[in-house]
């Protein structure tokens, strides 16, 4: 497998972090994709930044893991964070882990073998560990199931309310329909909105949680 490459967003981060700790100076944007580790560490020494603190701040970003968001009509209702290991996690530390993780949530959830692989579930609450040639990949997601179905609910009866009203324009439709119509539109927008108003804190919570879980993660194992 090929050495790790970092995107440009990357390079940014890691060079504005290794510049906290020592007097460089935030180099320019690098041109191209794809710079390895090496690479970075010879463009920190033009601009004064030492190759430890540019390995530090490279290690500090695979253990913050990389953030996913999955949205549904603009809103977040999906969380997740994957974080590369550049070690094998441990028994123990896999139990640390599941510990930390059912305190954490509130949550007993069942713990499941497949081979090397691992995970622990309670309900849309996953913590997944692969293997990979360097060590183990976690992955923590999870997703607000009951907002997602209230708001397909509310613009499935939205939509009905609104295929009555054509009807009705189009005189398929008895005009006594018109206060069903009304009741149905108010039905549909107190789903949606109940569904919509529960999942930008929870999503904000979420992700607080996780990268906690991670940041614990990564100091029991160091």
């Amino acid at each position: 497998m090929g050495e790790r490459q970092y995107s440009d967003e990357e390079i940014a981060a890691i060079f504005a972090r290794a510049s906290e700790t020592e007097h460089g100076t935030v180099p320019a944007s690098a041109e191209g994709k794809g710079l390895t580790l090496a690479a970075l560490q010879d463009i920190g020494r033009e601009v004064g930044i030492s190759p430890e603190a540019i390995s530090v701040a490279a290690r500090a970003l695979d253990q913050a893991g990389h953030p996913a968001l999955a949205k549904f009509m603009g809103l977040p209702i999906g969380v997740g964070r994957t974080v590369e290991l550049d070690h094998p996690l441990s028994d123990s530390d896999w139990e640390a882990l599941v510990a930390d993780l059912r305190t954490t949530f509130q949550a007993r959830g069942v713990v499941r073998y497949d081979g090397p692989f691992r995970q622990w579930t309670n309900s849309n609450l996953q913590a997944l560990v692969e293997p990979t040639p360097t060590g183990h990949r976690l992955r923590l997601q999870t997703m607000k199931g009951d907002s997602r179905a209230l708001m397909t609910g509310g613009v499935i009866v939205l939509g009905g309310a609104a295929a009555t009203a054509i009807a009705m324009a189009a005189g398929l439709s008895n005009p006594g329909a018109a206060s069903g119509i009304g009741f149905m539109t108010l039905v549909g927008v107190g789903m949606f909105a109940t569904g919509a108003l529960r999942v930008s804190g929870w999503a904000r919570r979420r992700k607080a949680q996780f990268e906690e879980v991670i940041a614990r993660l990564s100091r029991s194992a160091s």
